[in-house]
């Protein structure tokens, strides 16, 4: 046995904070593969929140869910950037979402010039770090390997190192004896 891939240790931490009938929020839907995972995790009476930019992931994800869970009919897919989780969010979602997922980069088997950036991702993470209950937790999945990726990351990695540690607790999780830009991710909870 192994140790836990960045996605896999990502969903163990969700799984110990999250219960069935909580909100959640899948702030980068890709192929929808967070987003049935967090359904599962709320079960039929949570509700989940994805957004993406590009319709294609939208599609992917209603697919999946169509396929893998489809009488869950508390899934709200937002053709969205993520830097509007907390104006599309309703109010009373403030301080109650119990997990909040990123994976940034760019959508596979899509266009890789079609990349998720600082200048979204900031506010989107200052936006779910509001969103959280007391206990909650926000996933970063960071990959590096795309052009850009490294920036981004860097400067995530500085945001999430500034939050407040009487207000949050920090993580970051990777492998640091593989080559070639392995990815690796920030877990941070509310205290």
């Amino acid at each position: 046995m192994g140790f836990l891939s960045i996605l896999s240790y990502a969903h163990k931490l969700i799984e110990e904070r999250v219960a069935p009938g909580d909100t959640v929020v899948d702030a980068t839907a890709g192929n929808g593969v967070d987003t049935v995972f967090l359904s599962k995790c709320v079960g039929m009476q949570g509700t989940v929140h994805a957004f993406d930019i590009q319709e294609e992931a939208l599609l992917q994800t209603h697919k999946r869910m169509a396929k893998e869970l489809p009488e869950h009919d508390k899934v709200f897919l937002h053709l969205r950037s993520h830097a509007e989780i907390k104006e599309t969010l309703p109010a009373e979602a403030e301080g109650q979402v119990a997990a909040v997922m990123f994976n940034l980069g760019y959508l596979p088997g899509a266009d890789p010039a079609t990349i998720t950036v600082p200048s979204s991702t900031l506010p989107a993470l200052q936006g779910a770090s509001e969103l959280l209950r007391r206990g909650g937790v926000l996933t970063i999945a960071l990959y590096t390997g795309h052009e850009g990726g490294e920036q981004e990351a860097a400067i995530v990695r500085d945001w999430a190192e500034q939050l407040p540690q009487r207000q949050f607790q920090v993580m970051e999780y990777r492998f640091i004896n593989r080559h070639n830009h392995p990815p690796y991710l920030i877990a941070i909870e509310k205290q």
